[in-house]
């Protein structure tokens, strides 16, 4: 089954796993792979009130398959967004924000791959 995506570069899209988003920048749709080449932007656990916001624009790029994300719309990142953007980026990435991410995306790969019959 061939995916086709509509996203294009500079939209944010977003992996979403029990009550966190990953939002995310595209950077290229590699349609011959089934993947989307994107930069990660904030991680939202949408759980809390307010929502806790971790900024990860320092972060690595991720190559993930194109059927797990989903096109944020403006009116829900829009605020989120404006608020970690006025800041600016720091260089480099700390340890527990690695261990956020890396433990996020494991969670959704895990949940993919039990989704699609792997172990």
């Amino acid at each position: 089954m061939e995916i086709v995506s509509d996203f294009q570069p500079g939209q944010i899209v977003y992996l979403e796993h029990g009550d966190r988003r990953l939002y995310a920048e595209v950077i290229q749709v590699v349609l011959s792979r089934q993947s989307c080449w994107v930069r990660p932007l904030l991680l939202v656990v949408y759980s809390w009130e307010p929502p806790l916001t971790t900024d990860l624009r320092a972060a690595s790029d991720l190559l993930w398959p194109l059927s797990l994300f989903q096109p944020a719309l403006d009116t829900e990142i829009i605020s989120i967004l404006s608020e970690v953007l006025a800041k600016e980026a720091k260089p480099g990435i700390d340890t527990i924000t690695k261990q956020q991410l890396n433990q996020f995306i494991y969670q959704v790969w895990h949940a993919y791959k039990k989704d699609n019959g792997s172990t």
